[in-house]
């Protein structure tokens, strides 16, 4: 039998704290970041740190910090957003396809394949070629590729949990449907998905970030961290810091969240 190991120990919950505060800054950007941050001004491109520009100016003349705070909405919120529908839309239909069995879940299982065949950012490149880049278009890409792949893991969380005494018992007092899957089948998977999601938050935020880089993401002027390291790119020799601050963010949050799952990947057999 596997259990789970519930407690958080210090670094842990540190952890935790620091992302919260992270997703605070960029809850109240717009209230706490020192400058507009597309104020374009090519007369003070490249200025150093200082009091009116903490980590200073890129090569527009823009603040980097402000730029740095905004883009957690971008960056960090995209990929909560992406992972919370992904999750919701997940959870139904892996909830349909274990309760129907038979021919439904013999194709759904075979789309799966045929889907999950191609990795993950494959199958999302060739939603955008499609779509077209933007930031809408890359949350849709996202979101489907992260359904396909949540659905099938729910639908056999949904099918181990379904053989469980306590399912036959609610069964018999007359639980069904809606009802059975919210009072009993979601709080029973949620422990492992949160492991799966929480890990998975760091990939989707590499994932946006490199999309925006290569152009198929986020677009200029918005401020998302990959869009960030692309423009800055060209003046790599001269002005490393345009990279290295948005590449630093993008390290520290993700690195937060691999740390902060490792209690739940902790198991007793």
């Amino acid at each position: 039998m596997i259990k789970l190991h519930k407690s958080l120990n210090g670094k842990q919950l540190m952890s935790i704290a620091t992302l919260t505060f992270i997703g605070v800054l960029g809850l109240f950007a717009p209230f706490i970041m020192p400058n507009d941050p597309y104020l374009v001004d090519v007369s003070k491109k490249f200025l150093e740190p200082s009091w009116e520009y903490p980590l200073g100016t890129d090569h527009l003349g823009r603040c980097i910090l402000s730029r740095i705070l905004l883009g957690i909405r971008y960056s960090l919120g995209s990929a909560l957003f992406i992972q919370l529908v992904a999750t919701f839309f997940a959870i139904w239909i892996g909830a349909i396809v274990a309760f129907m069995r038979g021919i439904i879940d013999f194709l759904f299982i075979r789309i799966c394949d045929i889907l999950l065949a191609f990795p993950t950012l494959v199958l999302a490149f060739g939603l955008l070629g499609i779509l077209g880049p933007n930031l809408r278009n890359l949350l849709l890409a996202l979101i489907f590729t992260q359904t396909i792949y949540y659905s099938r893991i729910i639908r056999g969380l949904f099918i181990s949990v379904h053989a469980k005494d306590f399912i036959k018992a609610a069964k018999i007092s007359g639980t069904s449907g809606v009802k059975l899957i919210l009072r009993h089948f979601v709080p029973n998977i949620m422990a492992p998905m949160l492991t799966i999601i929480s890990l998975d938050l760091g990939k989707v935020i590499l994932e946006i970030a490199g999309f925006s880089f290569i152009g198929l993401g986020v677009q200029a002027p918005t401020p998302e961290w990959g869009m960030m390291i692309s423009e800055g790119k060209q003046y790599i020799r001269q002005h490393p810091e345009l990279m290295l601050y948005p590449g630093a963010a993008i390290i520290i949050v993700v690195l937060l969240f691999n740390y902060m799952s490792r209690h739940n990947k902790q198991v007793d057999h």
